[in-house]
């Protein structure tokens, strides 16, 4: 075990460091991690980035694992990949960790004070006590990756999960669904594989309608019955690896599968009701329904490869309740939304001339250069940043 569960770092992980050169004192970087049931990344970028608003902010390192949910693969799993990704980030961008200024994990699974508690701890373990620390759920990230940083619209994100969260510019939030398998989140890549799956059993059983999906997810699997089916679905409990059946189901509704179709339809219907409860809750579209307001989408269920693209039949959707919503699909990964975020901390933290550990390693002349840099107005801060 490279882990202990006393909190010990993994030291293989960070032998090299050592090797790395020092950057100037003026020289900081922040890292941005996002974290989901079928990956994890982590970028690191300068602070201040150079970049506008049309522009890709500069990336000097990147790294990415596996799965980093612990309600998915358990606390210390999902440790061990969150640890991979930050060192790895900064191996790549070679760096070490006495050159980052802030840290931003934003990390599916972390709903509640008692997970960002544990994650400030995790963090507090890896990095001295003067880089900031940022904890909250990867909505937060997902969201700044097509607003560039400012916390107001509505984000959804249909990956093997699914959740909705909205933010309005006083600070208000709100959110639907989320709550993963056990709660049957409609929409999510989980719960399309799911149904996929069940409807190959109900049509092997004689009690539906047959269906392709049974041969393309055989063949798609590499096994040849639906006795082989169920062995495979209980020979490995991640979540990830059945999401990873979408695309068949998509193809197969694509070529016109009616129970293919089905499924489908009815995601887009549960990602649809999520967006309007939390647009609702928060009146983001205005009182009488006519509002503007940015709407980002992410999420591997809204890709568009082969097959029914359930993206624009979800904002075709969506426009018939709020004609006025912009839809976003991000030119940027979420992680960098998540290091922009950190950007958007350390600004706020240096204009206000205090921070949450009491230490800002920024003079006047870098406040000015960072401010100058951000390519969007600074929002709501997040609720924790406190690394002691």
């Amino acid at each position: 075990m490279k882990r202990s569960r006393s909190g010990q770092i993994n030291k293989e992980l960070w032998e090299s460091e050592a090797e790395m050169p020092s950057r100037p004192e003026n020289s900081k970087i922040v890292l941005g991690v996002d974290g989901g049931a079928t990956s994890t990344v982590c970028i690191c970028m300068a602070l201040p980035f150079q970049s506008s608003i049309c522009e890709t902010p500069a990336i000097l390192g990147r790294a990415v694992a596996g799965c980093s949910n612990h309600n998915s693969v358990g606390e210390e799993a999902a440790r061990e990949a969150l640890e991979t990704v930050l060192a790895g980030a900064l191996k790549d961008a070679n760096a070490n960790r006495s050159a980052v200024e802030a840290v931003c994990l934003a990390v599916s699974g972390v709903d509640n004070d008692r997970d960002r508690d544990n994650m400030l701890a995790f963090l507090g373990d890896l990095f001295p006590r003067d880089v900031h620390f940022f904890v909250c759920n990867d909505s937060f990230a997902a969201l700044a990756s097509g607003t560039f940083g400012k916390l107001q619209g509505c984000v959804l994100i249909a990956g093997t999960g699914t959740i909705a969260y909205g933010f309005t510019e006083d600070g208000r939030q709100a959110r639907a669904a989320g709550g993963g398998p056990t709660f049957l989140d409609q929409g999510s890549g989980y719960a399309i594989a799911s149904q996929g799956l069940a409807a190959i059993l109900r049509a092997h059983d004689g009690r539906a309608p047959p269906t392709t999906l049974t041969s393309a997810v055989l063949n798609n699997l590499k096994i040849t019955s639906v006795e082989d089916l169920i062995c495979w679905a209980y020979a490995d409990s991640a979540w990830a690896r059945v999401a990873a059946l979408v695309p068949v189901v998509k193809t197969c509704a694509a070529a016109g599968d009616i129970v293919a179709m089905d499924i489908l339809n009815k995601a887009v219907e549960g990602l649809v009701g999520s967006i309007r409860a939390v647009v609702d809750k928060l009146h983001l579209s205005g009182t009488d329904g006519t509002s503007p307001f940015p709407l980002v989408l992410v999420g591997g269920v809204l890709e568009n490869g082969e097959g029914l693209d359930l993206c624009k039949s979800l904002i075709d959707h969506v426009s018939k309740f709020y004609p006025r919503a912009k839809p976003i699909r991000p030119k940027v990964e979420p992680a960098v939304g998540a290091a922009m975020l950190a950007c958007v901390q350390v600004l706020e933290a240096s204009q206000k001339s205090v921070t949450c550990n009491g230490k800002l390693n920024l003079g006047q002349t870098g406040k000015e250069h960072l401010a100058s840099s951000l390519p969007f107005e600074t929002s709501q801060p997040l609720a924790v940043c406190d690394s002691e």
